[in-house]
């Protein structure tokens, strides 16, 4: 059935198909839900549309590697509500074609179970007494399983420490590059499209990229950022790398157009910096919470000003 642009399932329509989707995962071949779905399909072809989107998605999650696509929706931290509206919302981008290969990893980190929004910082608590402090914008889910503790991050920084395990289970953080494997340590790593950094302040981790046999030791005082083929350079560890876990930016003769690309990360909008003055360097440690205070800072000590289209748009540009 092709859709029209006259008539689209709504978004009630397609919540009520997102809440029929988990209700049918785990029923039984005899169970009354069957019967109650196929009723519900025949009342109207708009139903019979959103469904269709349903199973278009389930097509993707189908080929994910190792029933993550299942994983994403049954997630024990999540509650109904939550998932059916995280689906929902795939359903709606789904438009009229299936949904693509490429955008795994935006589905899965939708439904991640711990998730922080641009410009929020938060603290959880592991099972085993480790802890892990998200940073501005990130998504990841926790596994633990009988044979290792497994911490996959789908976008976003995280600062792990890790605390002494009974049953001596590897503690492992997987991005979309590759494997961090913890050994007996506190250190960050950060994922984005370009690669993953990682910056070790205790003891040594262990980094293997997703499509290599080489792997790579990274000791106390370390940093290095490598992609699913390849680690780059190990280079020493930036002084207060880990200002960002107290809502700190700490920068040593930094270039300011990088200082306006961290801040950026943690503001609501565009912030953006004209490359005419990208190349001035400035030293200093500035609050993450702040980002207008911090702006307004900079122009009394460097000849820059702060254009505001809105709240939201801002860019600096030369005085």
């Amino acid at each position: 059935m092709t859709e029209t642009l006259a008539r689209r399932p709504d978004a009630a329509t397609l919540e009520r198909a997102a809440a029929w989707y988990l209700d049918l995962l785990n029923a039984a071949p005899d169970a009354p839900q069957h019967q109650e779905h196929a009723r519900w399909l025949a009342l109207d072809p708009m139903h019979r549309q959103a469904w269709e989107r349903v199973q278009r998605l389930q097509h993707t999650f189908g080929q994910l590697p190792g029933a993550i696509g299942r994983d994403t929706f049954q997630s024990a931290r999540a509650s109904r509500r939550q998932l059916i509206k995280k689906l929902s919302v795939l359903l709606m981008a789904g438009g009229a074609g299936t949904l693509a290969w490429r955008q795994k990893e935006t589905i899965q980190a939708l439904a991640a179970t711990h998730r922080t929004a641009t410009g929020e910082r938060t603290e959880i608590t592991l099972t085993d007494g480790g802890h892990l402090q998200l940073n501005t914008a990130t998504a990841l889910d926790v596994r633990y399983g009988a044979s290792q503790r497994e911490i996959r991050l789908h976008h976003g920084e995280i600062l792990v420490t890790t605390a002494p395990d009974p049953q001596r289970r590897p503690f492992i953080v997987r991005t979309r590059h590759g494997s961090i494997r913890a050994l007996g340590t506190r250190f960050a790593v950060r994922a984005d499209r370009g690669g993953s950094l990682v910056q070790v302040f205790e003891h040594a981790v262990e980094i293997r990229p997703t499509d290599s046999t080489d792997a790579l030791l990274l000791e106390a005082g370390q940093q290095a950022r490598f992609s699913a083929t390849a680690t780059q350079a190990t280079t020493a560890l930036e002084a207060n790398a880990d200002a960002w876990s107290k809502g700190l930016l700490a920068v040593d003769n930094w270039p300011l157009g990088r200082v306006i690309d961290e801040l950026a990360r943690h503001h609501k909008g565009h912030l953006g910096c004209d490359p005419a003055i990208a190349q001035l360097t400035l030293s200093g440690v500035f609050h993450l919470d702040d980002i207008p205070g911090v702006l307004q800072n900079l122009t009394a000590t460097l000849p820059i000003r702060v254009v505001y289209r809105s709240r939201y748009w801002v860019r600096v540009i030369a005085a």
